[in-house]
């Protein structure tokens, strides 16, 4: 090895030097990091490294396997692009944060054990919250404020089933898992949140599309894909991940094709093809894994690239709805074709990388009998066709002409852009590198001429329906509007939530503080100074609620007297187990009083 320190801690340190650096010295130091991340990783051999023991607890930062080494290769490679892509950026804290994310999505990908894997999760959580919140608009602090309340969520429930676990088992090594117990279950909804389960996933939607253009493209690399990572090291073969995954892959369709924000678009995209990843991971057989893998290394290239060229056009026009844009693959053709190679990969068009890799996942589940399933992933393909395929380089740049005319985007984003179009070439057409770094040997031919005329003819087909539904009408048209989504119930709920605190809520706990803190400490106080009395005045104010009319007077008059006299004689000797049985009693109240009030 060159060096002997954790992959994670040449990304998170090497931040800390980024604020002394300026000009071309801090552009070349940062593009030096991710690459000496990647030539490191190449120098690893698997094994288990920079173990430290705390007290009883022994902490792995290095469990490097085939699997680990997969995801650490493409999380150094998409640092590599997206800082050539982020060279413009002056703002220090952003890109500080991008590379402390970068670094804790590796962390957490060699982490051997629970504790080392929830430190850099929820450092990758408020690395993303910032990258978020680097945008400094209104909608941007909300978004990342929500983006980190469900991500800290997320990790109570996953630091709950560590510690339960670790009670039942002894262990805190990270290895399979498995649903078979409370523990394992909130493990698995922690993981599922970062994963954007359905139901979970409105993080997702609400916040990337409002952090710059240059935060998303890290924020599509890392914490989706780290949860796919989690979920194949701990959960392969379970049976409702190919279910999750299966649903995953179709309701995102419907958001995308209907939604204007053409990054909110791309997200939903995002969401259908970790609903890849997810079944696969499911399926769990040697094939699927592998589908799972190579679909999340593909994946985050092409996503990164289609983001990128969405950031572009934000970055020249400032706009990024559908309605605002067209025509501009006549100021920006570069950033035009390197759109349309990221929607073809996606999409899955034979010699791109999404074809060789997105197959793998497919052909598992048809290899496994599970034709639901099969046909799923076949709709879902056809779906992705639509919203990302063709959907976002046809509105973006060409349907009608929007007016716009602007210039080309700058250098660094188009090289960042030309390099990931290359490796999504590349890969497509010569699939033998990627599938050699895969957890298992494969033995898959993806070029056969069934796979490619059966996808063929999906694409042909799909490319036909929205030619005809776009020339009909019946296409939904791009509305200038906001799609409502399950973050629905958390805003809304919150704010009804609060409103109920601070109305209704906040008067009631103020007549009950009142109460217990004004009336029954008064009481009580006036109590004690003669109990004996009191209980005398109790019961004939009793009597007198029940006693007969010609009774009345006589007692009215004789609770007048009582009380003008209370509390009477105080030198009246007291027996001492009476004195205590009174502190007792007050102290006893006195407890429940406070216990109740917390």
């Amino acid at each position: 090895m060159m060096i002997n320190i954790p992959p994670a801690s040449i990304l998170i340190l090497g931040a800390l030097i980024i604020p002394f650096l300026k000009g071309k010295v801090r552009s070349f130091y940062m593009v030096i990091l991710p690459l000496l991340t990647l030539f490191y990783l190449f120098s690893l051999s698997e094994g288990t490294y920079w173990t430290v023991k705390i007290l009883n607890y022994e902490l792995i930062f290095g469990r490097i396997d085939k699997l680990s080494l997969a995801f650490g290769y493409i999380f150094a490679i998409v640092t590599f692009i997206g800082v050539i892509y982020s060279l413009h950026v002056k703002d220090t804290l952003h890109l500080m944060s991008a590379f402390i994310y970068a670094g804790a999505a590796l962390g957490a990908v060699f982490a051997g054990d629970f504790i080392t894997l929830f430190i850099f999760w929820e450092i990758m959580a408020f690395a993303a919250a910032y990258i978020i919140w680097s945008a400094k608009t209104k909608k941007a602090i909300s978004a990342g404020m929500r983006y980190l309340m469900v991500h800290i969520l997320g990790g109570l429930l996953l630091i709950s089933g560590i510690i339960i676990h670790y009670y039942e088992t002894g262990s805190l090594h990270f290895n399979y898992i498995g649903l078979n117990g409370l523990s394992t279950w909130l493990i698995f909804l922690g993981f599922g949140i970062n994963a954007a389960f359905p139901v979970l996933h409105a993080w997702l939607p609400d916040a990337y599309p409002e952090s710059t253009e240059t935060g998303t493209v890290f924020l599509s690399a890392f914490t989706t894909k780290t949860a796919v990572y989690v979920l194949a090291r701990g959960f392969p073969g379970t049976e409702l991940l190919i279910y999750i995954g299966a649903l995953m892959t179709v309701f995102p369709i419907f958001y995308a094709v209907i939604e204007n924000n053409l990054r909110r678009v791309l997200s939903y995209s995002l969401i259908n093809q970790v609903g890849f990843m997810v079944t696969g991971i499911g399926i769990g057989t040697q094939l699927s894994l592998n589908g799972t893998v190579a679909h999340a290394f593909c994946h985050i290239l092409y996503k990164a690239l289609l983001f990128m060229s969405m950031g572009a056009v934000l970055y020249r026009t400032g706009k990024i709805n559908a309605t605002d844009l067209g025509g501009l693959y006549k100021s920006m053709p570069l950033t035009t074709v390197f759109c349309i190679v990221g929607a073809a990969s996606i999409s899955g068009v034979p010699l791109t990388s999404g074809f060789v890799s997105k197959s793998l996942i497919v052909s598992a589940a048809g290899e496994g009998g599970m034709l639901l399933i099969w046909i799923a992933l076949l709709f879902a393909s056809a779906g992705v066709f639509h919203h990302s395929g063709i959907k976002i380089p046809f509105f973006a740049f060409f349907s009608h002409d929007s007016g716009i005319r602007t210039q080309e985007a700058p250098k660094h984003m188009l090289i960042a852009m030309g390099l990931a179009a290359f490796l999504c070439i590349g890969i497509g057409i010569m699939p033998g590198p990627l599938y050699s770094i895969l957890p298992y040997p494969v033995d898959y031919e993806p070029y056969t001429s069934a796979h490619v005329i059966d996808q063929t003819q999906l694409l042909a087909f799909s490319a036909l329906a929205f030619t005809l539904l776009m020339l009909s009408g019946i296409y939904p048209p791009e509305i200038r509007s906001v799609n409502l989504d399950a973050d629905w119930f958390y805003r809304k709920g919150a704010k009804a939530f609060m409103w109920l605190l601070n109305n209704p809520g906040a008067k009631l706990m103020a007549k009950i503080n009142n109460f217990i803190f004004e009336k029954v400490i008064s009481f009580l106080v006036w109590f004690t100074k003669n109990p004996v009395f009191a209980i005398k005045i109790a019961k004939d104010t009793l009597l007198l609620a029940f006693s007969i009319p010609e009774k009345r007077d006589e007692i009215k008059k004789r609770l007048k007297d009582e009380k003008e006299s209370y509390p009477g004689d105080h030198s009246m000797p007291t027996p001492i187990g009476t004195v205590v049985l009174w502190a007792t009693i007050f102290l006893t109240i006195c407890l429940i009083i406070f216990y109740f009030a917390l």
